[in-house]
Protein backbone atom coordinates (compact mmCIF):
# COMPACT_ATOMS: atom_id res chain seq x y z
CA UNK A 1 0.00 0.00 0.00
CA UNK A 2 3.32 2.34 0.68
CA UNK A 3 4.08 1.60 -3.11
CA UNK A 4 0.89 2.95 -4.16
CA UNK A 5 0.47 5.89 -2.10
CA UNK A 6 4.12 6.92 -3.04
CA UNK A 7 3.40 6.96 -6.62
CA UNK A 8 -0.05 8.68 -6.37
CA UNK A 9 1.95 11.29 -4.14
CA UNK A 10 4.71 11.45 -6.96
CA UNK A 11 2.22 11.79 -9.73
CA UNK A 12 0.38 15.16 -8.04
CA UNK A 13 3.76 16.61 -7.31
CA UNK A 14 4.54 15.68 -11.42
CA UNK A 15 0.89 17.50 -12.30
CA UNK A 16 1.49 20.68 -10.32
CA UNK A 17 5.46 21.17 -11.33
CA UNK A 18 6.84 23.94 -13.15
CA UNK A 19 7.90 21.68 -15.50
CA UNK A 20 4.62 20.36 -16.17
CA UNK A 21 3.10 24.33 -16.62
CA UNK A 22 6.41 24.99 -19.40
CA UNK A 23 5.83 21.70 -21.75
CA UNK A 24 2.26 23.18 -21.35
CA UNK A 25 2.75 26.52 -22.08
CA UNK A 26 5.16 25.73 -24.95
CA UNK A 27 3.25 23.03 -26.61
CA UNK A 28 -0.16 26.16 -26.63
CA UNK A 29 2.39 27.54 -28.44
CA UNK A 30 3.03 25.15 -30.70
CA UNK A 31 -0.45 24.29 -31.10
CA UNK A 32 -1.14 27.79 -32.57
CA UNK A 33 1.95 27.41 -35.09
CA UNK A 34 0.53 23.87 -36.39
CA UNK A 35 -2.87 22.80 -35.24
CA UNK A 36 -4.54 26.53 -36.03
CA UNK A 37 -1.94 28.06 -39.26
CA UNK A 38 -0.05 24.53 -40.58
CA UNK A 39 3.24 26.16 -39.47
CA UNK A 40 5.82 23.40 -39.23
CA UNK A 41 7.71 24.62 -36.52
CA UNK A 42 10.65 21.86 -35.33
CA UNK A 43 12.02 24.51 -33.30
CA UNK A 44 9.79 25.24 -30.87
CA UNK A 45 12.99 24.75 -28.10
CA UNK A 46 14.48 27.63 -29.56
CA UNK A 47 11.88 29.87 -28.85
CA UNK A 48 11.95 28.98 -25.45
CA UNK A 49 15.67 29.05 -25.37
CA UNK A 50 15.10 32.83 -26.72
CA UNK A 51 12.29 33.56 -24.10
CA UNK A 52 14.37 32.05 -21.09
CA UNK A 53 17.89 33.73 -21.70
CA UNK A 54 16.41 36.42 -23.01
CA UNK A 55 15.08 37.08 -19.04
CA UNK A 56 18.03 35.25 -17.67
CA UNK A 57 20.49 37.36 -19.03
CA UNK A 58 18.98 40.74 -18.80
CA UNK A 59 18.54 39.99 -15.29
CA UNK A 60 21.96 39.37 -14.49
CA UNK A 61 22.86 42.43 -15.83
CA UNK A 62 20.65 44.23 -13.73
CA UNK A 63 17.28 44.55 -15.30
CA UNK A 64 14.09 44.78 -12.77
CA UNK A 65 12.14 41.89 -13.39
CA UNK A 66 9.40 43.21 -15.91
CA UNK A 67 12.49 45.52 -18.05
CA UNK A 68 13.47 41.50 -17.94
CA UNK A 69 10.26 40.12 -19.15
CA UNK A 70 9.87 42.60 -21.56
CA UNK A 71 13.37 41.61 -23.17
CA UNK A 72 12.19 38.06 -23.52
CA UNK A 73 8.93 38.80 -25.55
CA UNK A 74 11.28 41.46 -27.52
CA UNK A 75 13.88 38.61 -28.21
CA UNK A 76 11.07 35.82 -28.95
CA UNK A 77 9.54 38.55 -31.43
CA UNK A 78 12.76 39.19 -33.11
CA UNK A 79 13.46 35.55 -33.29
CA UNK A 80 10.21 34.82 -35.08
CA UNK A 81 10.27 37.61 -37.51
CA UNK A 82 14.20 35.94 -38.31
CA UNK A 83 12.52 32.90 -38.84
CA UNK A 84 9.45 33.59 -40.75
CA UNK A 85 10.17 36.40 -42.87
CA UNK A 86 12.61 34.56 -45.19
CA UNK A 87 10.14 31.29 -45.28
CA UNK A 88 6.91 31.53 -44.69
CA UNK A 89 6.35 32.79 -48.33
CA UNK A 90 7.47 29.32 -49.49
CA UNK A 91 6.01 25.95 -48.74
CA UNK A 92 6.05 24.71 -45.19
CA UNK A 93 8.75 22.46 -45.09
CA UNK A 94 11.21 25.45 -45.68
CA UNK A 95 9.65 26.20 -42.31
CA UNK A 96 10.44 23.15 -40.73
CA UNK A 97 14.20 22.91 -41.93
CA UNK A 98 14.74 26.34 -40.68
CA UNK A 99 13.34 26.33 -37.56
CA UNK A 100 15.32 23.31 -36.60
CA UNK A 101 18.56 24.54 -37.57
CA UNK A 102 17.98 27.91 -36.23
CA UNK A 103 17.33 26.46 -32.88
CA UNK A 104 20.41 23.84 -32.66
CA UNK A 105 22.43 27.46 -33.94
CA UNK A 106 20.76 29.52 -30.96
CA UNK A 107 21.89 26.82 -28.43
CA UNK A 108 25.55 26.38 -29.57
CA UNK A 109 25.90 30.08 -29.81
CA UNK A 110 24.49 30.25 -26.07
CA UNK A 111 27.37 27.52 -25.36
CA UNK A 112 30.10 29.33 -26.50
CA UNK A 113 32.93 29.56 -24.19
CA UNK A 114 33.14 33.30 -25.42
CA UNK A 115 29.74 34.23 -23.75
CA UNK A 116 30.79 32.35 -20.82
CA UNK A 117 30.45 35.49 -18.63
CA UNK A 118 26.66 36.46 -19.98
CA UNK A 119 25.46 32.87 -20.46
CA UNK A 120 27.14 30.49 -18.31
CA UNK A 121 28.87 28.56 -21.35
CA UNK A 122 27.47 24.96 -21.55
CA UNK A 123 26.52 25.00 -17.77
CA UNK A 124 24.30 27.50 -18.06
CA UNK A 125 22.36 30.44 -14.97
CA UNK A 126 21.82 29.73 -12.00
CA UNK A 127 18.66 30.34 -10.48
CA UNK A 128 20.02 32.85 -8.04
CA UNK A 129 21.38 34.70 -10.56
CA UNK A 130 18.17 35.91 -11.84
CA UNK A 131 15.46 34.43 -9.67
CA UNK A 132 15.13 37.14 -6.83
CA UNK A 133 13.15 39.55 -8.76
CA UNK A 134 10.73 37.57 -9.34
CA UNK A 135 10.21 36.53 -5.66
CA UNK A 136 10.51 39.78 -4.91
CA UNK A 137 6.75 39.78 -6.33
CA UNK A 138 5.59 36.84 -4.13
CA UNK A 139 2.16 38.14 -1.85
CA UNK A 140 3.23 34.90 0.02
CA UNK A 141 4.52 35.11 3.63
CA UNK A 142 7.63 33.07 4.07
CA UNK A 143 7.30 29.65 5.58
CA UNK A 144 6.35 26.49 3.94
CA UNK A 145 2.64 24.88 3.31
CA UNK A 146 1.34 21.92 2.96
CA UNK A 147 -2.05 21.26 0.20
CA UNK A 148 -3.66 18.04 -0.40
CA UNK A 149 -0.50 16.29 1.19
CA UNK A 150 2.07 18.48 -0.81
CA UNK A 151 4.58 20.31 1.09
CA UNK A 152 6.84 23.23 -0.32
CA UNK A 153 8.09 26.43 0.59
CA UNK A 154 6.06 29.60 0.19
CA UNK A 155 8.92 31.20 -1.49
CA UNK A 156 12.23 29.85 -2.75
CA UNK A 157 13.81 28.23 -5.65
CA UNK A 158 10.96 25.30 -5.66
CA UNK A 159 8.25 26.55 -4.56
CA UNK A 160 4.23 27.54 -4.07
CA UNK A 161 4.97 30.44 -5.73
CA UNK A 162 6.68 29.48 -8.73
CA UNK A 163 3.69 26.85 -9.42
CA UNK A 164 0.93 29.42 -8.85
CA UNK A 165 2.39 31.99 -11.86
CA UNK A 166 3.19 29.28 -13.88
CA UNK A 167 -0.71 27.47 -13.91
CA UNK A 168 -1.70 31.16 -14.38
CA UNK A 169 -0.31 31.60 -16.87
CA UNK A 170 -1.08 28.30 -18.18
CA UNK A 171 -5.04 29.33 -17.67
CA UNK A 172 -4.23 32.49 -19.06
CA UNK A 173 -3.05 31.55 -22.49
CA UNK A 174 -5.40 29.13 -23.24
CA UNK A 175 -8.04 31.22 -22.30
CA UNK A 176 -6.58 33.62 -25.02
CA UNK A 177 -6.30 30.81 -27.17
CA UNK A 178 -9.90 30.22 -27.24
CA UNK A 179 -10.83 33.72 -27.30
CA UNK A 180 -8.65 34.24 -30.52
CA UNK A 181 -9.85 31.36 -32.44
CA UNK A 182 -13.47 32.55 -32.53
CA UNK A 183 -12.29 35.75 -33.71
CA UNK A 184 -12.38 36.60 -37.11
CA UNK A 185 -8.69 36.42 -37.24
CA UNK A 186 -8.74 32.67 -35.69
CA UNK A 187 -10.67 31.68 -38.54
CA UNK A 188 -8.42 33.01 -41.26
CA UNK A 189 -5.71 31.05 -39.54
CA UNK A 190 -7.95 28.03 -40.39
CA UNK A 191 -8.53 28.74 -43.61
CA UNK A 192 -4.68 29.47 -44.09
CA UNK A 193 -4.26 25.49 -43.13
CA UNK A 194 -6.87 24.46 -44.91
CA UNK A 195 -6.84 26.54 -48.78
CA UNK A 196 -3.88 28.99 -48.45
CA UNK A 197 -4.81 30.29 -51.73
CA UNK A 198 -8.88 30.79 -51.04
CA UNK A 199 -7.46 32.68 -48.33
CA UNK A 200 -5.57 35.07 -50.76
CA UNK A 201 -8.65 35.41 -53.15
CA UNK A 202 -10.22 36.49 -50.28
CA UNK A 203 -7.92 39.87 -50.34
CA UNK A 204 -6.53 38.16 -47.43
CA UNK A 205 -2.56 38.58 -47.00
CA UNK A 206 -1.52 34.84 -45.87
CA UNK A 207 2.10 36.22 -45.17
CA UNK A 208 1.00 38.36 -42.37
CA UNK A 209 -1.48 36.10 -40.56
CA UNK A 210 1.21 33.47 -40.42
CA UNK A 211 3.66 35.92 -39.23
CA UNK A 212 1.46 36.68 -36.66
CA UNK A 213 0.45 33.17 -35.50
CA UNK A 214 4.25 32.77 -35.12
CA UNK A 215 5.10 35.60 -33.35
CA UNK A 216 2.31 34.63 -31.01
CA UNK A 217 3.20 30.78 -30.61
CA UNK A 218 6.77 32.17 -30.29
CA UNK A 219 6.37 34.20 -27.62
CA UNK A 220 3.88 31.62 -25.52
CA UNK A 221 7.18 29.41 -25.84
CA UNK A 222 9.06 31.93 -24.41
CA UNK A 223 6.98 31.76 -21.68
CA UNK A 224 7.64 28.20 -21.10
CA UNK A 225 11.41 28.73 -21.33
CA UNK A 226 11.53 31.09 -18.62
CA UNK A 227 8.90 29.01 -16.41
CA UNK A 228 11.04 26.07 -17.21
CA UNK A 229 14.06 27.62 -15.60
CA UNK A 230 12.60 29.01 -12.50
CA UNK A 231 12.94 26.02 -9.98
CA UNK A 232 16.95 25.64 -10.46
CA UNK A 233 18.56 26.92 -13.51
CA UNK A 234 18.71 27.76 -17.31
CA UNK A 235 20.46 25.14 -19.30
CA UNK A 236 20.93 25.34 -23.38
CA UNK A 237 21.12 21.11 -23.72
CA UNK A 238 17.72 21.20 -21.72
CA UNK A 239 16.13 23.10 -24.58
CA UNK A 240 17.23 21.05 -27.19
CA UNK A 241 15.69 18.94 -30.23
CA UNK A 242 14.25 16.09 -27.85
CA UNK A 243 12.58 18.98 -26.04
CA UNK A 244 10.82 19.94 -29.22
CA UNK A 245 10.02 16.74 -30.53
CA UNK A 246 8.62 15.91 -27.02
CA UNK A 247 6.13 18.86 -27.68
CA UNK A 248 5.11 17.30 -30.99
CA UNK A 249 4.49 14.25 -29.21
CA UNK A 250 2.03 16.28 -26.87
CA UNK A 251 0.20 18.37 -29.14
CA UNK A 252 -0.37 15.04 -31.47
CA UNK A 253 -1.10 13.04 -28.29
CA UNK A 254 -3.58 15.62 -27.05
CA UNK A 255 -5.20 16.69 -30.06
CA UNK A 256 -3.76 19.41 -32.93
CA UNK A 257 -6.17 22.64 -33.02
CA UNK A 258 -7.98 21.87 -29.88
CA UNK A 259 -7.87 24.45 -26.89
CA UNK A 260 -7.45 22.05 -23.80
CA UNK A 261 -5.10 19.06 -26.16
CA UNK A 262 -1.41 20.78 -25.13
CA UNK A 263 -2.90 20.50 -21.86
CA UNK A 264 -4.02 16.89 -21.94
CA UNK A 265 -1.16 15.59 -23.98
CA UNK A 266 1.35 17.23 -21.05
CA UNK A 267 -0.48 15.88 -18.37
CA UNK A 268 -0.45 12.28 -19.95
CA UNK A 269 2.72 12.11 -21.12
CA UNK A 270 4.32 12.91 -18.20
CA UNK A 271 2.31 10.85 -15.79
CA UNK A 272 2.41 8.11 -18.16
CA UNK A 273 6.52 8.20 -17.97
CA UNK A 274 5.92 8.07 -14.77
CA UNK A 275 3.63 5.32 -13.59
CA UNK A 276 5.37 3.23 -16.33
CA UNK A 277 8.82 4.06 -14.42
CA UNK A 278 7.39 3.50 -11.05
CA UNK A 279 5.55 -0.08 -11.54
CA UNK A 280 8.70 -1.32 -13.51
CA UNK A 281 11.04 -0.26 -10.97
CA UNK A 282 8.75 -1.77 -8.66
CA UNK A 283 7.62 -5.00 -9.80
CA UNK A 284 10.53 -5.87 -12.35
CA UNK A 285 13.87 -7.13 -10.96
CA UNK A 286 16.83 -5.01 -11.41
CA UNK A 287 18.91 -8.24 -12.71
CA UNK A 288 15.99 -7.49 -15.32
CA UNK A 289 15.91 -4.30 -15.70
CA UNK A 290 18.05 -1.77 -14.07
CA UNK A 291 16.66 2.19 -13.77
CA UNK A 292 18.57 2.93 -17.08
CA UNK A 293 16.71 0.73 -18.93
CA UNK A 294 13.10 1.57 -17.17
CA UNK A 295 13.55 5.10 -18.16
CA UNK A 296 14.18 3.92 -21.94
CA UNK A 297 11.39 1.27 -22.15
CA UNK A 298 9.20 3.96 -20.75
CA UNK A 299 10.78 6.12 -23.69
CA UNK A 300 9.36 2.40 -25.69
CA UNK A 301 5.91 2.54 -24.85
CA UNK A 302 5.58 6.23 -25.27
CA UNK A 303 6.64 5.50 -28.48
CA UNK A 304 4.57 3.12 -29.29
CA UNK A 305 0.96 4.22 -27.90
CA UNK A 306 2.19 7.25 -30.15
CA UNK A 307 2.28 5.36 -33.15
CA UNK A 308 -0.94 3.75 -32.56
CA UNK A 309 -2.80 7.00 -31.93
CA UNK A 310 -1.59 8.36 -35.00
CA UNK A 311 -2.79 5.08 -36.81
CA UNK A 312 -6.40 4.69 -35.37
CA UNK A 313 -6.75 8.17 -34.16
CA UNK A 314 -4.45 10.49 -36.15
CA UNK A 315 -6.76 13.42 -34.77
CA UNK A 316 -5.64 12.77 -31.16
CA UNK A 317 -7.68 12.35 -27.98
CA UNK A 318 -9.53 15.52 -28.36
CA UNK A 319 -9.25 16.10 -31.84
CA UNK A 320 -11.75 16.51 -34.98
CA UNK A 321 -11.25 14.97 -37.96
CA UNK A 322 -12.24 17.84 -39.67
CA UNK A 323 -9.59 19.76 -38.50
CA UNK A 324 -7.17 17.75 -39.72
CA UNK A 325 -6.46 18.76 -43.23
CA UNK A 326 -3.20 21.12 -43.32
CA UNK A 327 -1.73 23.22 -46.37
CA UNK A 328 2.06 22.17 -46.06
Amino acid sequence: MDFWTSLLHSMLQTVISPTTAAFALAAIGLNIHFGYTGLMNMGQAGFMLVGAYGFGVSSVLGAGFWPALAIAIICSIIFAFILGIPTLKLRGDYLAIVTIAAAEIVRMIVKMAVLQDLTGGPTGLQGSKYRPGFTELSPLPDGTTTILGLTYVNNGPDDWWTRLVAWVLVALFILVTWALMRSPWGRVLKGIREDEDAVRSLGKSSYAYKLQALILGGVIGGFGGIIMAMPSAMQPDGMGRPLTFNLWMIVLLGGAATIFGPLLGTLIFFVVRLLVTGLAGEFIPRSILNVQQTEQLAWVLIGVALMLLVVFRPQGILGNKKELSFNV
